[in-house]
């Protein structure tokens, strides 16, 4: 199969970092039914830019923001925006590989999205786990809050204590709303893990066995279909 994905290769840290930081990487994904604003949200933290307008992710995409984490180090996010297409399924397996972390995104105004966030949430956990089996550092985000507040405060909580998620916000791509801080809360978390080990033996899911093949007559029906959407 051919995984289709573009980069966006944006340097945010200072231009010559010190040789002498240590330099950090870590796998962030991205994930959430479609339409809720995954890639606005990506745009924003990496390119501070808002586009209304955007095709629709195919398989995944990938952006990388480098940040200094300290006097020390220098982070290097490397995010991955998963398509929220239902019948790439089989493939988040492969996706979730190696992360260290996840964001899960919602749109406030839709509750069908929130159900499939929790959905994503689920296939998450039992994919990807830390070596003491617990879940990665995971981010609830309510996109879209500049369109509606329908979602409650208590619910919101709700949703984020109930599901083991380690945060949750309402954000919005549009107007820069709490990004960076949904990022900066999980980056604290993956940096505290790290720091515990948590990292060093991974657990992929329950089964013996990774199955790296999808139907290819799916694959060319859905390279097809790319619609537009907006997203805030």
């Amino acid at each position: 199969f051919r995984m289709e994905a573009r980069v966006h290769d944006i340097r945010n840290a200072p231009s010559s970092p010190s040789t002498t930081k240590k330099q950090t990487s870590y796998k962030i994904l991205v994930i959430g039914d479609p339409g809720t604003g995954k890639s606005s949200i990506i745009r924003r933290y990496v390119h501070n830019v808002f586009t209304a307008n955007y095709k629709a992710t195919i398989g995944v995409d990938f952006a990388l923001k480098i940040l200094p984490l300290d006097t020390e180090r220098v982070v290097h996010l490397q995010m991955w925006d998963i398509s929220g297409q239902d019948r790439y399924g089989v493939m988040t397996r492969v996706y979730y590989k190696d992360a260290h972390a996840a964001v899960i995104v919602m749109d406030a105004a839709r509750e069908r999205t929130i159900e499939g966030a929790l959905r994503w949430k689920a296939d998450l956990d039992q994919k990807l786990t830390l070596a003491d089996g617990s879940s990665v550092p995971t981010v609830l985000l309510a996109n879209k809050s500049d369109l509606s507040n329908d979602l409650s405060d208590s619910r919101l909580s709700e949703l984020e204590r109930d599901n083991g998620f380690i945060a949750s916000f309402r954000t919005s791509a549009k107007d820069d709303v709490c990004i960076n801080e949904a990022f900066m809360r999980l980056i604290e978390s993956v940096v505290s893990t790290e720091e515990g080990g948590q990292y060093e033996v991974p657990i992929y899911g329950r089964q013996d066995s990774v199955r790296l093949s999808i139907d290819a007559r799916s694959m060319k029906e859905h390279k097809g279909s790319s619609e537009w959407n907006c997203c805030g």
